[in-house]
């Protein structure tokens, strides 16, 4: 896919690496550094996503109308900065949970503006047919560093204190924006801005008008939020009730992670065998199915591999589906709404598991982590009925996913 693409896969390989070496970073520090409750690590998560969906909602048509490659190194950068703020307060001493929140915001909305960016941007670098492949290979870097990434970040939280993970992730933005610096091919002129535009609602629109992408758009917010509303509770559940440490809990989190590299490398296979509709639709049920089974979880070495067969069946499935779901959403959107169209899914998502998060916070407080946990696996069991299971729908998709698999053999 070419010299360009290949910085373009630096850049995302390196603050993929940086953000998973920081997975619950922030969680961790107001537990461990802040003392918080289990609703107050809901809310971390909760508060940061509805934020940064509400302050989102002006982004989507403003990165429309501008050259993506610029707005990516600028949102890496903000990200540098604004992460740098927390170690510096922590080793002052004056670090609090409010300070905390707003970073979170900060970062989640620079999140939004690279990832609208970069979606648009990805689609004019790389030739369509190549598109699953190329979202394959960031999922596979995405699954590798969240396979390597939790378990030294838990070691060195051990070794260093909460904020070293903080530290590398900010770096590791920096390092990001320097590689798509490298990348030369120009950029093709973004479309002219138009009085009659109605906005970010232009790409809420586009998604309803399109049965495939309101059907997955359903399916991928009502799904997403419950499995992220889970995570603070199964986190502060583990270390905080079953006592286990945070190096315990990185370690299975990244075996587990191992599963995402397996799917990611079979995605392209498997849609060259089945099309894009089986493959989606198989695994859109089989990623929901294996949540009930956290509730199993015990103390000690049973209770760790309950999580990792668990989380890793589940994650294999993740990799499988994302970056076909990724690739069929870019085919489906128009080029001329593409970036609105990724950030109303974005803030949309945002927004579904900032409620969520702080629903099931309330939800395990009232109740227990294990039955917050329980009740979301079983509602995760009847979202798959959201998606498109009409045959006419994937007709148009079909057909251009065998002429890709065609030009890519040839």
């Amino acid at each position: 896919m070419g010299r360009d693409f290949g910085w373009l896969w630096r850049a995302y390989t390196i603050s993929a690496a940086g953000t998973w070496l920081a997975l619950d970073a922030f969680p961790l520090i107001a537990i461990l550094a802040l003392h918080t409750t289990p609703a107050q690590v809901s809310l971390l998560a909760a508060v940061g996503g509805a934020m940064a969906a509400l302050l989102a909602l002006p982004l989507g048509p403003w990165v429309e109308f501008r050259r993506k490659r610029p707005l990516m190194i600028h949102a890496d950068l903000l990200r540098f900065l604004i992460l740098l703020t927390v170690p510096v307060a922590y080793l002052l001493g004056m670090l609090t949970y409010g300070q905390l929140l707003v970073v979170t915001v900060g970062v989640a909305v620079a999140d939004i503006v690279f990832f609208a960016a970069s979606g648009a941007h990805l689609k004019a670098l790389v030739p369509k047919e190549h598109l699953v492949a190329a979202n394959g290979k960031f999922e596979n870097v995405m699954w590798t560093s969240s396979a390597v990434g939790p378990p030294l970040g838990g070691g060195l939280l051990q070794l260093l204190g909460p904020v070293i993970t903080t530290i590398l992730n900010a770096v590791s933005f920096l390092l990001s924006a320097l590689a798509i610096r490298m990348i030369k091919a120009p950029e093709p002129e973004p479309p002219a801005k138009q009085r009659d535009k109605t906005g970010i609602a232009e790409g809420w629109r586009a998604i309803t008008k399109d049965p495939n992408l309101r059907g997955f758009f359903i399916y991928s917010l009502l799904t997403n939020g419950l499995i992220m509303a889970t995570a603070p509770l199964l986190l502060y559940w583990m270390v905080r009730e079953l006592n286990f440490t945070t190096l315990q809990y990185g370690l299975a989190l990244g075996i587990s992670c191992l599963g995402g590299v397996l799917g990611a490398r079979m995605s392209r296979s498997l849609v060259n065998r089945f099309g894009q509709r089986r493959i989606l639709l198989g695994f859109g049920i089989a990623r929901v199915i294996w949540v009930p089974g956290l509730v199993f979880i015990q103390p000690g070495l049973v209770g760790l591999l309950v999580f990792i067969g668990v989380e890793f069946t589940m994650i294999v499935c993740m990799g499988i589906f994302n970056p076909v779901l990724a690739a069929h959403r870019l085919q489906r959107a128009n080029k001329e709404t593409v970036s609105r169209v990724l950030t109303a899914w974005t803030i949309s998502s945002r927004a579904t598991i900032a409620a969520l998060t702080a629903l099931w916070g309330v939800l395990g407080s009232l109740t227990s982590s294990r039955t917050a946990i329980a009740i979301a696996g079983v509602l995760l069991l009847l979202i798959p009925l959201s998606m498109p299971w009409r045959r006419q729908n994937w007709e148009s998709t079909e057909s251009a996913s065998a002429n890709d698999v065609t030009t890519a053999a040839t």
